[in-house]
């Protein structure tokens, strides 16, 4: 009865807190309205998402969001100093290609949205064959050690998150 109801639970969860993170207020009429939506939203586009996605370990997802959480306010930082103290003709932008050993459509969309929301870092394209995305750093001096990065920091992560 439940999966019927419910046929996405993280999804519907996640429509919980966003619903409460957009009202800013803890009252029963925005519990009933999150819990309706938690409930409807799911229901109405499971046709459309037929596979759930499988989580390994949600905790890690957690870890994930407050690792994401860190390094956005860290590139904020960064991305400050860059625009305030760098001289226009220092700062080195370039394109990377970061080679995807993902192979989940969540944990890639996932990855490309980590990206685009780091400061200094946007996702700006997906290759055809789903092997790689294409990656516009503010300032990379080494374009090598953003890939690497990107790969070791949040890549590993999600193939440990997703199955």
């Amino acid at each position: 009865m439940m999966r019927r109801l419910y046929p996405h639970p993280y999804l519907s969860l996640l429509l919980v807190m966003v619903w409460l993170l957009l009202v800013n207020r803890l009252a029963l009429g925005s519990l009933v309205m999150a819990a309706f939506l938690a409930t409807v939203i799911p229901l109405l586009t499971s046709a459309y998402w037929p596979a759930r996605p499988r989580l390994q370990s949600p905790m890690r997802l957690v870890a994930y969001v407050a690792l994401v959480v860190w390094d956005i306010i860290l590139a904020n930082i960064q991305v400050a100093v860059i625009v305030l103290f760098k001289p226009a003709d220092q700062i080195r932008s370039a394109w990377i290609t970061v080679p995807l050993d993902l192979t989940s459509p969540e944990a890639i969309t996932l990855l490309a949205g980590t990206i685009t929301m780091t400061p200094g870092t946007i996702t700006a394209d997906f290759s055809a064959d789903g092997q790689a995305l294409l990656i516009h750093a503010l300032h990379a001096p080494d374009p090598d050690a953003v890939r690497d990065d990107i790969k070791a920091r949040y890549e590993d992560r999600l193939k440990r998150i997703f199955i």
